[in-house]
Order: structure tokens, then sequence, then C-alpha cells
């Protein structure tokens, strides 16, 4: 079952967007939570990393550890100022996230998930939620926006450059006993 939620009210410049869907916990849901993060950033004009890697493995932990039958997951996903927050919901709240404090063996195939959240976000964190709920969440800063204001809505019709000057030396001031008249 998917239910999506998206914020088309027109909203200030960058400053506040959400999206939120509920996708079945399986691989094929977790999948899914990447593909959708993906087209939101997209239709949002942010960059897709460290975003997309966080989304994948945030949803398949919720997809393998917090897997309960018949309970999905949500994925949320919010820009605030410069900020994206990415959160992810399941139904296993008394299982915390917790980091391995050693990296797993080269060849194991598991056990890296949070350790690259942990690398790519700049915070992240979980908090416990209405019973039996538990939300894992991850913030990245964004780049600071370009300045579009005359290029149209994509700024991609007139972009604006600007261009850096070199320094300009005045022309000398003329000797303090000469003065200059029209005459």
């Amino acid at each position: 079952m998917i239910e999506q939620t998206v914020s088309s009210e027109p909203q200030p410049a960058h400053h506040f967007r959400n999206f939120s869907v509920r996708l079945s916990p399986t691989p094929r849901g977790a999948r899914l939570a990447r593909l959708l993060a993906v087209e939101q950033l997209r239709s949002w004009e942010l960059p897709l990393d460290p975003a997309r890697q966080i989304v994948a493995e945030l949803a398949t932990n919720a997809a393998t550890h917090g897997r309960v039958p018949g309970r999905d997951f949500r994925l949320s996903l919010y820009v605030i100022a410069n900020t994206l927050r990415i959160e992810v919901t399941d139904t296993s709240g008394d299982r915390p996230p917790r980091p391995r404090r050693t990296p797993p063996e080269a060849d194991s195939e598991s056990g890296r998930g949070l350790l690259l959240v942990e690398a790519l976000a700049d915070r992240w964190g979980w908090a416990p939620e209405m019973r039996p709920r538990k939300t894992v969440w991850a913030e990245v800063v964004l780049p600071p926006e370009p300045d579009t204001s005359c290029a149209g809505a994509r700024g991609a019709l007139f972009p604006r450059t600007t261009t850096v000057k070199e320094p300009h030396q005045a022309p000398p001031l003329p000797p303090a006993a000469q003065t200059h008249s029209r005459e």
C-alpha cells in the first residue's frame, strides 16, 4: 500500500517542503523508498547525494530489522531552510538502532548501514514514537542556493552571471596647491 502526501501549497522559496510516503517493509519497499526520494529531490532541484544513500540505508534497515508483518514503514523528507531531514519510521520500537562500533568483516553482506549514515549525515539519531513505532532520522546541510532572482522559474532562461573585476586604481589626485577651474 502506498500513501503519499506532498505539499502543493505555494511555499516561500525553498524554506519549507515536505514529502511523506508509506511503503511495505520489504526489499521492494526499500528500493521504492530510494527511487521516490530521488525523484522528489530532483523535483525540488536538490542534490541527490548523500541523501540517496542515507534513504537507501534507513529504508533497508526498516524493511530488514524493523519489519513487523502487516505494518508499513514511512519515509518522510523535510526541507527546512538549508537542511534536508530524512525520517524513516518503522513499527519495531522495541529495537533501537545501534551502529556497530567495529567494522564488519570484509566479506560480510550487512552491518554497514548505520556506519554509512553516521559518515554521510551531518547529524542523525532516533526517537521513540507512539508504541510500537520508532523514527530514525538524519540531517544533511544543503549547499547555498545560487542567486537566480532574475533567471526565470528554473534559473535557465537568463542565468545571472557574476564577474569579478580586477582591482581598479583611481587616477592620481592633483597636487594640493593646484586647483581646477573651468577657465
